[in-house]
């Protein structure tokens, strides 16, 4: 009986694509969402991320726009074009906060936009988990 529990448990784990190429907050991020039973795979670039996705279909990418090879931008377009992948959920993790950034952000369909120096880790994760349970996080 354990044994089929942890199984659905496993079926019920959401994926997660996190695109981050700063080691110190990428490591917390995935850390904390491992801890809320949400699996994470990490790409530390944009070109990383483009290759990861044509194997790994996540329920949620993070993706920062300042990355090496391809900005968050890029990967966005990439995403976008991709008949398989244009539907996949994205939520911007950025110290880029100029509104013209929000903007094209939102035009290539974010679902969120954070900014990193105004959010917290506790306000990110539970926004994360909210978004993957389909429904508001709870601040």
């Amino acid at each position: 009986m354990e044994q089929t529990n942890v199984q659905s448990a496993q079926e019920n784990q959401k994926n997660v694509l996190l695109v981050e190429d700063d080691p110190f907050l990428s490591s917390l991020l995935k850390n904390r969402l491992v801890k809320e039973n949400i699996n994470v795979n990490h790409a530390k670039d944009g070109q990383e991320a483009l290759d990861a996705l044509k194997d790994y279909k996540p329920d949620l990418i993070l993706l920062d726009l300042i990355l090496p090879k391809k900005s968050g931008f890029e990967v966005m377009e990439g995403i976008r074009q991709d008949p398989q992948l244009s539907n996949s959920p994205i939520i911007i993790i950025s110290n880029l906060g100029q509104p013209e950034d929000i903007q094209k952000g939102q035009e290539l369909g974010a679902v969120e936009y954070f900014i990193k120096a105004k959010t917290s880790i506790d306000d990110l994760v539970g926004n994360i988990k909210g978004f993957l349970q389909g429904q508001p996080a709870q601040n």
